[in-house]
């Protein structure tokens, strides 16, 4: 079995390739289904402003791991990594192609590497939680900046649900929540992919993507989901907090675009930092005319698996 990643930084068009290696192998005969692995692209009703693919841009290909959950449960890492493996086993076993697509690094090896998550404990959870919701998630970040400075500098100031999770870990562990990620080790062959981009038109395809949700109707998307703002996960989606604070009249709505565009470019930048350790991904260039035809040739022979 053969799993082809598509990796690289957020607005890059990783998912648009994907479509379209998909259909080029489906001209070949070989088929192929795409496995999403951004986790907020995972909650029911959280599409616009996750970048979710519409039914007409997934190109007659089937995807998985879209719109699974309410946004009220709490998503973790390990829920999403069960269910990714179990969409890969699936795919695969009916003699297709499964090309896991986007996410963060961290999501990217839970699914394809043999990674395992130290346990979690219900009181100490629960403690960092009461602390999340009475101080807000900056004053945590602070706290694990003092205990574990490398793991502060990978996860958001405003992903409560990560930094707690850290701050767990390093109290039940007494070890350095980065630590915990030992050297990869494949559970699956793998052919990974990224995509190259300059940070100027990265930053002006990020840009571009925010004001189209905007102007798509993100807002009305954020309104129309009751309880959102309660969520411990849902709600630290990037975008989904800023539009929260409008909506709460903390801010204008072009400050909310502005602040969404300028966190969306710091998730970029780690994306690309984390990926850039990762050597066993070549590197194309994301406007490249043939990138289509590249991919399916680096695919080779694992296209008639």
């Amino acid at each position: 079995m053969t799993v082809l990643v598509i990796v690289g930084p957020t607005a890059v068009g990783k998912s648009s390739l994907a479509v379209a290696v998909a259909q080029q192998l489906a001209s070949l005969g070989a088929q192929a289904e795409i496995v999403s692995a951004d986790s907020m692209q995972a909650y029911i009703g959280m599409d616009i402003g996750t970048a979710t693919p519409s039914s007409h841009e997934r190109g007659g290909i089937v995807h998985h791991l879209l719109d699974v959950w309410p946004v009220e449960h709490p998503l973790t890492v390990v829920d999403f990594q069960q269910a990714a493996r179990a969409a890969i086993e699936d795919i695969s076993a009916r003699e297709c192609l499964p090309i896991v697509v986007g996410g963060s690094g961290l999501y990217i090896s839970a699914i394809l590497d043999d990674l395992q998550f130290p346990a979690t404990d219900a009181d100490v959870r629960a403690r960092f939680e009461e602390e999340l919701q009475r101080l807000g998630p900056q004053v945590l970040h602070a706290q694990l900046a003092e205990v574990d400075p490398e793991a502060a500098a990978a996860i958001l100031p405003t992903n409560g649900r990560r930094i707690v999770r850290a701050l767990e870990v390093v109290e039940l562990t007494g070890e350095p929540f980065i630590a915990q990620l030992p050297d990869p080790v494949e559970l699956y062959p793998c052919v990974r992919v990224g995509l190259r981009i300059e940070r100027t038109e990265l930053d002006e395809r990020i840009a571009l993507r925010v004001h189209e949700m905007f102007d798509a109707g993100f807002v009305d998307e954020v309104r129309a989901l009751p309880g959102l703002a309660q969520t411990l996960t849902a709600s630290r989606a990037l975008g989904y907090t800023q539009v929260l604070e409008y909506l709460a009249g903390d801010c204008t709505v072009d400050e909310a675009i502005a602040t969404t565009i300028g966190v969306t470019s710091k998730f970029a930048r780690r994306q690309q930092r984390w990926f850039a350790r990762d050597t066993r991904i070549t590197w194309l260039d994301y406007k490249d005319s043939a990138l289509v035809e590249r991919v399916v040739e680096l695919l080779g022979a694992d296209t008639r698996q």
